[in-house]
């Protein structure tokens, strides 16, 4: 006997990859139960499922940074306190964090089926009696149009947000006079994908070799990060997804000096939209 919950949670990561650096992605979790009936007649009660896998996959994987432990060039240590991960390829960053906040995978790149290993591993662990085995699929939303992953962390969020190195893959919107803007939308994809959005005054230095040190510290302890300038965007405001869609407003206004309106999404089916008036 065998349980289905399609679309049951989101996860959102960001991936360290050797080809693009750090990179934000996004999916839908399906989730397959199998086992036996209970003497109520069911394998697990509906309202159960959920809170349960969700619940194991935020306390895992769900707004991390995974890291290919066997990539070349990536060095990970973890201590009761702290995580720092060091990568060469194909740029240079140092990551401090508190050990929840990284998950690493022993591979040499990070794939959905990796994902799936380490998550299913995670809930089989923990099933409840009857259920047998429990099996999960990730899938991208599909998008027609412009979209982009970006990785960031939101000191003041009191969840797992304020995780420094965590991701989404986010669809992308730009109108002006009523009428979508496709050029532009993939003129602005192409520049914010694979790119780390930071706020301003957790900026602790800049090295003369473009070198950012990037630093703050939440209620689930102390983060920095280091990485070069030329892949991150600099906002003067927290990156929270409302300030996002107002920094792209006000950019794309400026760059064209026409009244727009912006709709990004934080992921999967949630996002903020923003206008600005132009020239």
């Amino acid at each position: 006997m065998a349980l289905f919950v399609n679309h049951l949670t989101h996860l959102d990561v960001s991936i360290w990859s050797p080809v693009h650096g750090l990179t934000g992605m996004s999916w839908l979790v399906n989730a397959t139960l199998e086992g036996e009936l209970g003497d109520d007649g069911m394998l697990l009660d509906f309202g159960e499922v959920k809170p349960w896998i969700k619940r194991v996959l935020d306390a895992g994987p769900d707004h991390t940074l995974l890291v290919p432990q066997h990539a070349d060039g990536v060095a990970v240590k973890f201590d009761d306190k702290h995580c720092t991960v060091e990568t060469q390829h194909p740029y240079a960053i140092r990551l401090e964090t508190p050990p929840e906040a990284v998950t690493a995978l022993p591979t040499a790149e990070v794939s959905e089926a990796d994902i799936l290993v380490h998550c299913e591993a995670l809930l089989n662990a923990q099933r409840p009696p009857n259920v047998s085995r429990v099996t999960l699929t990730l899938s991208a939303e599909t998008i027609d149009g412009a979209a982009f992953g970006y990785s960031h962390g939101l000191k003041r969020h009191l969840g797992n947000c304020q995780r420094i190195a965590h991701g989404h893959r986010s669809r992308l919107e730009i109108y002006q006079h009523g009428q979508r803007v496709f050029q532009l939308e993939q003129q602005w994809r192409d520049w914010l994908n694979h790119r780390y959005l930071i706020e301003a005054e957790d900026i602790a230095e800049t090295s003369q070799e473009g070198q950012i040190l990037y630093r703050y510290h939440s209620t689930q302890g102390s983060f920095s990060l280091a990485l070069p300038e030329s892949r991150t965007a600099v906002l003067k405001v927290p990156t929270t997804i409302e300030n996002i869609a107002q920094w792209l407003a006000d950019k794309v206004a400026t760059q064209t000096g026409e009244p727009t309106r912006t709709v990004v999404f934080e992921g999967i089916s949630k996002g903020a939209t923003a206008e600005a008036s132009g020239a």
